[in-house]
């Protein structure tokens, strides 16, 4: 709270007149990103029925956010566990959901294209490779949202499709 108290200019006593402790600002940080992720990807899904464009545009749509808003994914990512009882249960329901549409993309996909893979694992490598992004993007030198979140896609897409390919090495067992 000292820390933010001297970036934003407001007095200590300041802040906590509007937020009762760090725990009650912190989980209001994380349910406005969460939610503003959400409720963005939901519109921008709605009439599409590609399953691969729909993967896509969870990319682009995580990617955006992120890249807009870097002080705000530093501190989900670094405070993610510091929320305790009801603000934990409704930050983690928010981020239960957004979980589950992106499972449903990946099993809307294996579906289309008759795959096989670990949704799960499919699911959580995305999000880690989606997530990291705050620890090395630079505005200066790389490329924007749009572009960073095509190129995420087709690597991403590239692997999970391509293993299925029979032009492609077989695995070590």
């Amino acid at each position: 709270m000292r820390d933010l108290s001297r970036a934003s200019g407001m007095s200590l006593a300041g802040l906590y007149y509007y937020f009762e402790s760090k725990e009650r600002l912190l989980f209001l940080i994380q349910k406005h990103t969460f939610s503003t992720i959400l409720h963005r990807l939901k519109a921008r899904l709605e009439g599409v029925s590609d399953p691969e464009q729909r993967i896509r545009i969870f990319i682009l749509n995580h990617l955006e956010y992120f890249l807009a808003n870097p002080a705000a994914m530093k501190v989900l990512s670094h405070e993610a566990e510091a929320l305790k009882n009801e603000f934990a249960a409704e930050v983690s329901a928010i981020k239960r959901e957004y979980y589950r549409i992106c499972v449903g993309l990946l099993d809307e996909l294996k579906s289309d294209l008759g795959l096989q893979f670990s949704t799960r694992i499919a699911v959580l490598s995305l999000f880690g490779m989606m997530n990291w992004i705050y620890t090395w993007h630079n505005p200066r030198i790389d490329a924007d949202a749009e572009h960073i979140a095509r190129e995420m896609a087709d690597i991403f897409l590239c692997g999970v499709i391509a293993r299925h390919d029979n032009r492609l090495p077989k695995r070590r067992q």
